[in-house]
């Protein structure tokens, strides 16, 4: 039986697949060319302000000594405030030298306020330079601040006036006994220069700059020391006292004896530590008795009071 042969098959034959529409892709625009960057104009911004903004710690600011003293013009510096622009420092520091004067020369009386917006238009500056230097003289004691009221001329008591003295006593007396034991002659020179300053404005009739010199030994003095916390306690005190006198002493009174201050001088450079208490405390003591014996007796603040006593000198 013969095979069979397959018959051959067809070829495959694939159709061509049309190809697929392409949809063209939208453009993308060009980019644009960088502006030119213009940097940043340097700013005037304090050091401590751009530490801040760099995001680190502001280096911390040594607290301010409490006093300097100029060896050469023998006058204790106050703390340096160097804040603001240079001309609102200049306007600052008018202010409070008009208004220093004023109260160290007795022209402002007990009570009387100080208006922020009179100042500012006296002396051409702004109410926030006046609110400053207000401020500062109510924390160094010059002035009384009243919450809701403004600043006010201190109208001290009696008591006020003693409990003051007494401190002051306290601490110079201490500060000249342990002075005398180590004082040099060179370190005594700033007093001599501020002994003759002190005649001198005495002798002229320069009442407020004598009262501020003679505090101004007392100063020096504390500084002598070399203990901030003393002077800066001893400054504060002075502070008061110097209203003290201002206000109550007589207007040819200058405060403060030179002759008593140059017993103090004297015994500390003898090196004689209970001469120097003795001229210390009996200096302070006269001051006080000086300022008491002027200050205007108490009289009862009640209306109801008065009224009753003046029906009682009318009643037969």
């Amino acid at each position: 039986m013969a095979a069979r042969t397959p018959p051959p098959s067809a070829p495959r034959t694939t159709a061509a697949r049309a190809p697929a529409a392409r949809t063209p892709a939208p453009r993308k625009p060009a980019p644009r060319a960088p502006a030119p960057r213009t940097p940043a104009p340097r700013t005037a911004a304090p050091r401590k302000a751009a530490q801040r903004a760099a995001g680190r710690p502001a280096a911390p600011v040594p607290p301010a000594l409490s006093a300097r003293v100029d060896a050469r013009a023998g006058r204790a510096a106050p703390p340096s405030d160097r804040t603001g622009t240079p001309s609102t420092r200049r306007s600052e520091a008018l202010v409070r030298e008009a208004v220093l004067k004023a109260l160290l020369s007795g022209a402002l009386r007990p009570g009387t306020a100080l208006r922020e917006r009179q100042l500012a238009e006296t002396f051409g500056t702004t109410r926030g330079a006046v609110r400053k230097v207000l401020l500062r003289l109510g924390e160094e004691g010059r002035l009384e601040l009243r919450p809701n009221r403004g600043a006010f001329v201190p109208s001290p008591t009696a008591d006020d006036v003693r409990r003051v003295y007494e401190l002051r006593r306290v601490l110079e007396c201490g500060a000249v006994a342990m002075l005398a034991e180590r004082i040099d002659r060179v370190r005594l020179a700033p007093l001599d220069v501020l002994l003759e300053r002190e005649r001198r404005a005495q002798r002229e009739g320069r009442r407020d700059e004598a009262v501020r010199l003679a505090g101004d030994f007392h100063a020096v003095l504390a500084d002598l020391f070399d203990n901030p916390e003393l002077s800066a306690s001893v400054r504060g005190l002075i502070a008061r006292t110097q209203l003290f006198v201002a206000l109550f002493e007589s207007p040819e009174a200058g405060g403060c004896s030179v002759g008593e201050h140059e017993a103090v001088v004297r015994a500390l450079r003898r090196r004689d530590a209970p001469a120097a208490i003795r001229a210390m405390a009996g200096h302070l003591e006269h001051v006080e008795h000086r300022v008491l014996a002027r200050m205007p007796k108490p009289g009862p603040d009640d209306v109801d009071a008065i009224l009753r006593a003046a029906m009682n000198e009318d009643a037969p």
